[in-house]
């Protein structure tokens, strides 16, 4: 038995108004980046020092806070890992490693001496390995995107691939503009999260484009749009029960799954979410108006 029954939904209609929403709303992300003079990039592209202290018991985050700043490192970001005893320092653009967790270690004994401090972790990376990471994040999703191009163009046709290209572009803009206007970080587990958006989104695309591919052949008589509308209502069902019971799981990672892969989380709680909605109101609708601008140009030259 179905558990959602046929719809007779006229997705179609509504394209120019979707399209019109997501270009505000990704145009939003932009100004936001502009705005914040670029991504609040993690020490991953940054480049700076990572340092993880534990306590014997927890200590306020903004004690911690006020000491890093008073020995020259304002602007750090302070949060708990773990467990409440905890704590990760991350210091961007300073110096050696060795000498911004020596700084930091004395600063810390000399305002908590009566508690047990254990330097469990410190990191570093250079601005030259940061911005190679840029680089080799946004090779990595160009060259997808590419893949994708060439899969698509040899599974169905060019317009279908670049309707496909459109949604995802679509994805990943909104997905980092979202990270702008949140002011988090952009770190590699949110790039891996893009990543899985990107693989996700297309998934979900490809089963709509080979219904309407379907339908094309069996229902020639019937217009384009009419066509679309019904491949969408037709695998709307498969679309909506795949989405929830992905986001079920994503939402618990972001609940229950720690600091460590919360970010990546929610890359993918905001990617699932979008990435459904462009496959019905992005993909589909652009294969509409592609068909309709050939009809109108094929009327044109006749």
């Amino acid at each position: 038995m179905r558990l959602i029954k046929s719809t007779h939904i006229n997705f179609i209609a509504f394209r120019r108004k979707s399209i019109l929403l997501s270009g505000i709303l990704i145009l939003v992300g932009l100004v936001s980046v502009a705005v914040h003079k670029g991504f609040n990039t993690s020490i991953d592209f940054a480049g700076g020092t990572l340092v993880e202290v534990r306590f014997d018991q927890a200590v306020p985050l903004q004690q911690v806070r006020d000491v890093i700043d008073a020995v020259g490192f304002e602007g750090a970001e302070v949060t708990h890992f773990g467990a409440d005893e905890e704590i990760l320092i991350k210091v961007k653009r300073i110096g050696e490693a060795a000498e911004a967790s020596a700084r930091i270690e004395q600063a810390l004994k000399d305002s908590f001496g009566d508690r047990d401090i254990d330097m469990r972790r410190v990191e570093t990376v250079g601005p030259k390995i940061g911005n190679e990471l840029k680089t080799a994040a946004f090779w990595a999703i160009i060259y997808s995107l590419a893949g994708i191009v060439i899969y698509i163009s040899w599974r169905f046709e060019f317009r279908f691939a670049v309707a496909a290209i459109i949604a995802l572009i679509h994805d990943v803009l909104f997905t980092l503009g979202f990270f702008s206007v949140s002011n988090r970080e952009l770190s590699i587990p949110v790039i891996a999260g893009v990543l899985t958006i990107v693989g996700y989104s297309l998934n979900d695309t490809i089963v709509v484009f080979d219904r309407i591919r379907e339908n094309l052949r069996s229902r020639k008589r019937e217009g384009y749009p009419v066509v679309v509308n019904a491949s969408i209502n037709e695998t709307l069902s498969r679309t909506i029960i795949t989405s929830l019971t992905t986001l079920v799981v994503v939402l618990c990672l972001v609940i229950l799954g720690g600091p460590v892969i919360r970010d990546f989380a929610l890359t993918l709680l905001v990617g699932v979410i979008v990435g459904t909605y462009s496959s019905i109101f992005i993909a589909s609708p652009v294969l509409v108006e592609w068909e309709l601008w050939r009809a109108r140009r094929r009327k044109r030259q006749k």
